[in-house]
């Protein structure tokens, strides 16, 4: 039987490659994003798959799962550009955004270990439909966060919502895995 962190460091393997893939082609043309935006093209993913789920119909190719895809890729880079020192240039060479994606998925990673301990692995009786949801509350929260210009009073931050949404969609991605290989 493969293990939730066997499991993890496969899925999060394969968006990583898509990722680096990306920036071989694309340059790190994703800094110009402002922080609103980065919720913005995680929000419309998100959309689009509560849209399909709902209506239980699908007109163009791209996969739920590419979807979960791109919303894991689309909060490292959220949590990149929290990151990034003011005044990093927009181009960043690729052994820099490899160290970074690497690191922020570190941190994630170790969130997510200590959260599924304490959690007794709850996150695999949710459905695919709760992770969705549970991605577009966070993504409210980014939302509420950034119009207060970045402050909360008692609660967790725009960092901890991306490495929840990133946690959330890699389990999604699991449980995808799952029942195809059912």
């Amino acid at each position: 039987m493969t293990t939730t962190i066997q499991q993890y460091e496969k899925t999060i393997g394969f968006c990583r490659e898509i990722f680096l893939n990306k920036t071989k082609d694309y340059g790190t043309s994703w800094r110009v994003y402002r922080p609103i935006s980065i919720a913005d093209q995680i929000y419309i993913k998100a959309k689009r798959i509560r849209t399909i789920q709902e209506n239980r119909k699908q007109l163009i190719g791209d996969s739920i799962q590419s979807e979960f895809m791109g919303i894991l890729n689309y909060a490292v880079i959220g949590l990149i550009q929290l990151e990034l020192p003011a005044g990093a240039p927009d181009e960043l060479d690729f052994e820099t955004v490899r160290e970074w994606y690497d690191r922020e998925v570190n941190v994630t990673r170790e969130l997510m270990l200590q959260k599924n301990h304490d959690y007794g692995e709850a996150w695999r009786d949710l459905s695919q439909e709760s992770f969705t949801d549970l991605i577009l509350s966070k993504l409210m929260r980014i939302r509420q966060i950034l119009a207060n210009e970045g402050k909360t009073l008692v609660s967790e931050g725009i960092d901890a919502n991306y490495r929840d949404i990133f946690n959330y969609a890699a389990f999604a991605l699991i449980m995808i895995k799952e029942r195809e290989a059912a």
